[in-house]
């Protein structure tokens, strides 16, 4: 029984009320609902984690914790701590808590949620009664049921978030090391995270393995006579035999469809033009009705989805930005695998619409979605507008600006939307033939189809987005296409008759959005969880963006590779989803999490199942060079090295790489040509064609610009990993030469110099002169009147001048070599400004402060933008845009930044781990 259990008292108290929530936002919103009775305070998320056994006491890093922070062979017992930059934070809730009567938890009710308040129970081990509080959105009726209605900590949450995060800490700590010593240095692995990385490598890899496949076919444009109306027909079948399309074609270009006839060029042509001379008539028309209903309330994973096709957000954009709806008071809580709306919600919703579109457009019934969710304690509702009334979007144009409004409102459209009437109509198909008289195609058929919306129904307030734009914009294309009236036998003159030619497409890559769908569909990981995966494998290396498209890298095919012929089941699709479905069980009191955790790690001895602590035992032998190694076809091979991929033969120039067969005048004995592979190319771009060209770019190490006529050396144009650039080539020391002896032996070997190429240069045309000029630098301007030289010099951080340690930054690299020593002294008789972006004037005005009330500005500093009231400075993240960011949102990155205080590297002390060892053991008993 855990410890935390005895704590949580329900008695009566008096005075004033701590509650504890995880942000300063949250914190601040539930505070003007909760009066001055109550103190409101944020966590700032976990207080407390597992620790890096390097950080562990001496004393503790030979014993049970010394390899994971967590015990295996003691019931996988966590030894826990509270994180360096959350001391201040604790000591400053133990000071509220001792003038308190009573403290509340109201952090998120999740697995996530409920182990911060338990970890918050733990540290702060009060004295006063305890009570969870749980609500699903921030509004004052909501905030106020809530204190009224609290209830227990629910352990089996806790249980389950603490057996993923041991589960997480094993695997990852097990495998990453094997990918430290095969492939390369500092990657990880992770159990969510590595099979993300292998769906985006299977999808480049049937990339790289598709075919493309050509076919024909005929468009017509026809009218009835007389009829000024025409439409457009397309070709269907020939003599009775469907036409072939893209789908009867397999990915490795053969035509798999049965029945089909596979039109070339010159039959396409031919009975194009034959249709031309000749009259169709009417062989069928149909026609149904259409129906369409809305799309159910948002979850997790549909909202991303949505926010990527039509908002062009990130993942984990969309989820910050619906974190910060959320704690302002906007919508219901945005982690939720649900699709149901509460009572209220549906009365909102339907009188909302009824208001805005009017009665006809509201079904007689609520609509209610039913999804079988797989963990029921964290299904709650769909994410919807908060409160009993929704807020319309013009009812909050005036709080919210960018993202934040543009998020709002697509949620308040999907919710309103899921509860009108269907969109209804007709859709009309017509076939018609034509009689060509050809030899091979004597009679043709064409098809039309055309959809008419009689009533919009849902559609009037939503419609939900396709992740294939082109299938989208052909539905919609159809939807408002309107045939005329026709008939059987009615004949139509043909206006046009075109040959068409197309090509097979290869699968497409995953955006963000259709990763998160087939994560979902697979069961693999939480929708919680899609926003950090996708960003962990974007921020590890393994995967880029290319437009909207994730590709995966060079790197990422090994390290799959490796744990595809290694680590198979730990990547397996199905082993991941029944991971997340016994993380389930554990959370609802159905599976211990001793027992799962020692079959996972140990494995079954009843069935002789390898658990992973046998799989790392017993790896046997890697090949690192062939892991890493990935063949593309004609005996090229792509392979990853300590610096990046390049790719190479498999054998020298004039050797098969098949045969070993020696063509003449080739040597066998000589090393294969390489060439590096730039960051543009991707994977499925890397074909033996590319890869020949590159060999040739980079035959005689790089194009040959001419000599230096003060030295004599070669001066060469190269393709670098990191960019052009173009280098001297030095001769080499005859082997006789005498060698300097010494410790300086290294330091006297003479290395070529090198230059980057300016921006607006091109390595395809850069010569000789405009070479030497990058690598005469730096340029000496000229001395000052003291004779103190000045350099003009190209930096890591752009051009700049240079006499003695004070450099002042340039505004182009054209002025390296154009600026003068008047221009220069210039410069130097201004004031200096301290810092690079401290020259600059601030990329965007925030407003006041509400807490320290000085003027908030977002700068450019040397690691990137940032918010500052100039006395508080917080760095920007990844999604957050220097110049759309909202001043809500700068204002709460200074607030997250002062709730954390300064950080400190001091090290637990061994008292506190103990205490905290003890504490954990006991309630595993």
């Amino acid at each position: 029984m855990r410890a935390g259990r005895a704590r949580l008292r329900m008695a009566a108290g008096k005075g004033r009320k701590l509650v504890i929530v995880e942000s300063p936002a949250k914190a601040k919103t539930i505070a003007g609902y909760l009066g001055g009775d109550f103190d409101v305070e944020a966590s700032v998320g976990h207080i407390r984690d597992l620790p890096n056994p390097s950080e562990l006491p001496a004393d503790m890093k030979k014993g049970p914790f010394g390899k994971f922070a967590v015990d295996v062979e003691n019931d996988f017992a966590p030894y826990y701590v509270v994180d360096p930059d959350k001391k201040k934070k604790v000591a400053e809730l133990k000071r509220l808590l001792k003038d308190s009567s009573e403290l509340y938890l109201a952090t998120d009710e999740d697995r996530e949620g409920e182990a911060i308040a338990w970890h918050l129970l733990e540290a702060l081990k009060p004295r006063v009664p305890v009570r969870r509080m749980v609500f699903h959105e921030i509004t004052r009726e909501a905030i106020q049921r809530a204190v009224n209605n609290t209830r227990e900590l629910d352990l089996d949450l806790v249980d389950a978030q603490e057996t993923r995060r041991v589960l997480d800490r094993l695997y990852g700590y097990e495998v990453s090391p094997v990918l430290w010593r095969k492939v390369r240095q500092g990657l990880s692995a992770g159990r969510v995270q590595s099979v993300a990385t292998r769906m985006v490598v299977e999808r480049e890899r049937e990339r790289m393995a598709f075919v493309r496949a050509s076919y024909w076919d005929v468009e017509g444009e026809f009218t009835p006579d007389g009829a000024a109306q025409q439409f457009t027909a397309r070709l269907t079948s020939v003599d009775g035999a469907r036409v072939a399309s893209g789908r009867d074609f397999a990915d490795d270009g053969r035509l798999t469809g049965k029945g089909v006839v596979h039109l070339d060029r010159d039959l396409a042509t031919r009975i194009a033009e034959a249709v031309a001379a000749h009259n169709a008539r009417v062989t069928d028309v149909a026609e149904k009705p259409y129906t369409r209903r809305p799309s159910a309330p948002f979850t997790t994973s549909t909202l991303q989805q949505e926010a990527s096709r039509k908002l062009r957000m990130s993942s984990k954009n969309a989820m910050r930005v619906a974190q910060r709806l959320y704690e302002g008071g906007y919508i219901t809580y945005m982690r939720t695998d649900s699709t149901t709306l509460s009572d209220a919600a549906l009365t909102a919703a339907r009188s909302q619409a009824r208001d805005m579109y009017g009665a006809e457009y509201v079904p007689d019934s609520p609509r209610r979605y039913e999804k079988k969710v797989k963990n029921a304690q964290e299904a709650h509702e769909a994410i919807r507008p908060a409160g009993d009334r929704f807020r319309t979007p013009a009812q909050v144009a005036g709080e919210l600006r960018g993202d934040e409004y543009a998020l709002y409102e697509l949620i308040w459209k999907r919710t309103v939307a899921s509860q009108m009437a269907d969109a209804r109509g007709s859709t009309a198909t017509v076939r018609l033939s034509v009689d060509t008289a050809i030899e091979g195609a004597g009679s043709v058929e064409f098809s039309a189809s055309g959809t008419v919306i009689t009533f919009k129904g849902f559609l009037a307030a939503y419609e939900e987005g396709r992740d294939d734009e082109a299938a989208a914009r052909a539905q919609a294309a159809e939807e408002e296409r309107r045939l005329p009236k026709l008939s059987t036998g009615v004949a139509l003159e043909v206006i046009r008759a075109e040959a068409e030619g197309h090509e097979t497409t290869p699968p497409a890559r995953y955006t963000e959005a259709t990763l998160v769908k087939a994560m979902e569909e697979r069961g693999i990981g939480r929708p919680s969880t899609y926003a950090s995966t996708i960003g962990t494998i974007q921020d590890r290396g393994y995967v880029y963006t290319k437009g909207q498209a994730l590709v995966p890298t060079w790197l990422a095919f090994a390290v799959t590779r490796l744990l595809e012929e290694h680590f198979g089941e730990l990547v397996d699709y199905e082993f991941t989803a029944s991971m997340e479905e016994d993380l389930d069980r554990i959370a609802n009191g159905e599976q211990g999490r001793v027992d799962w955790l020692r079959r996972f790690y140990f494995g079954e001895e009843a069935t002789s199942g390898e658990g992973l602590k046998q799989l790392v035992d017993d790896l046997g032998d890697i090949d690192a060079k062939e892991i890493s190694t990935i063949p593309i076809g004609d005996g090229m091979v792509v392979r990853v090295g300590r610096y990046g991929p390049y790719v190479e033969e498999v054998a020298p120039a004039g050797v098969d790489a098949s045969t070993g067969e020696v063509a003449d005048g080739a040597d066998p004995s000589a090393t294969p040509r390489r060439a590096t592979i730039s960051d543009d190319i991707a994977p499925d771009e890397m074909t033996p064609e590319k890869a020949r060209e590159l060999l040739a770019q980079a035959a005689d190490d790089g194009r040959v610009l001419g000599r230096d006529p003060q030295t004599g050396h070669e001066i060469v144009a190269r393709a670098g990993r990191y960019g052009p650039y173009v280098s001297e080539v030095l001769p080499e020391e005859p082997e006789d030469a005498e060698k300097p002896k010494g410790r300086g032996r290294k330091a006297a070997k003479a290395k070529p110099r090198t230059a980057s190429l300016f921006k607006d240069m091109d390595l395809a045309t850069i010569d000789l002169d405009t070479a030497l000029k990058l690598l005469s630098l730096p340029r000496v301007v000229g001395t000052d009147a003291e004779g103190v030289e000045i350099t003009a010099q190209n930096g890591r951080y752009g051009p700049y001048l240079k006499k003695g340690t004070d450099s002042r930054s340039l505004q182009s690299e054209q002025q390296l070599f154009d600026i003068t020593l008047e221009e220069a002294l210039a410069i130097y008789a201004q004031p200096k400004q301290r810092g690079r972006a401290a020259a600059a004037a601030p990329l965007k005005e925030l407003g006041t402060d509400p807490v320290s009330g000085k003027p908030v500005v977002v700068k450019d500093g040397r690691f990137g933008p940032y918010v500052t009231d100039g006395e508080t400075n917080a760095t920007l993240r990844k999604d957050d845009d220097p110049a759309e960011i909202t001043p809500e949102r700068g204002y709460e990155l200074l607030a997250e930044k002062r709730a954390k205080g300064p950080t400190t590297r001091k090290r637990t002390t061994r008292k506190t781990a103990k205490r905290t060892t003890k504490k954990t053991a006991a309630k595993r008993g």
